[in-house]
């Protein structure tokens, strides 16, 4: 499929006429723009922007995966979810997956192939996440940062398909990641 907007002939492009911050904090900075529509008219966009992040589908050489459970504050509760984290600024998205894996999980993977990236709330920031697929896993030990607190844990691809299916698994770059490499995790090369 072509991507019209890299043609520059969008025609539903919203161009921005102007743009204010609103609020500007350690990770999330929320903008205010006002744009015109393609019929001329003109209406506020709120978004946030993020720095982006990386997921990791890291597997086991008997072919688990391996996963994480930890408490999110806004929703109050842990969840189960794949190693993942924030991209620092002018971080390489594979030196972030490397050092967020390592950090979470205390596993070193010898072999790295990205799979993909994702979008997970298009309607109201600008957050991508980039999908690696780590394999040949060696535990070295982890390094968490200060405050950060997790459990680690492992499932066959099969049980945490299950998992999502049955709403266990309810993150949603953890679904998308898995589910990209599904194909790759029962028997596809990468």
């Amino acid at each position: 499929m072509m991507d019209a907007a890299a043609n520059g002939d969008e025609p539903l492009l919203e161009a921005e006429l102007g743009t204010e911050s609103v609020f500007d904090g350690v990770l999330l900075k929320v903008r205010r723009d006002r744009v015109r529509l393609p019929d001329g008219s003109e209406a506020y966009r709120e978004y946030i922007r993020h720095p982006g992040a990386v997921v990791v589908v890291a597997v086991l050489p008997d072919g688990s995966v391996v996963f994480e459970r930890q408490f999110r504050y806004p929703l109050r509760r842990a969840f189960l979810e794949l190693p993942a984290g924030k991209i620092d600024a002018e971080e390489d998205v594979g030196v972030c997956a490397r050092r967020e894996l390592r950090e979470e999980t205390g596993f070193e993977a010898g072999s790295w192939h990205h799979v993909g990236v994702m979008h997970p709330c298009i309607g109201y920031s600008d957050e991508r996440i980039e999908i690696f697929l780590a394999r040949n896993l060696t535990h070295v030990g982890h390094a968490r940062d200060e405050g950060e607190f997790l459990e680690v844990h492992t499932m066959m691809p099969d049980e945490a398909e299950r998992a999502v299916h049955e709403g266990h698994i309810t993150d949603g770059k953890t679904i998308c990641a898995l589910f990209r490499t599904l194909p790759l995790l029962r028997g596809g090369s990468a």
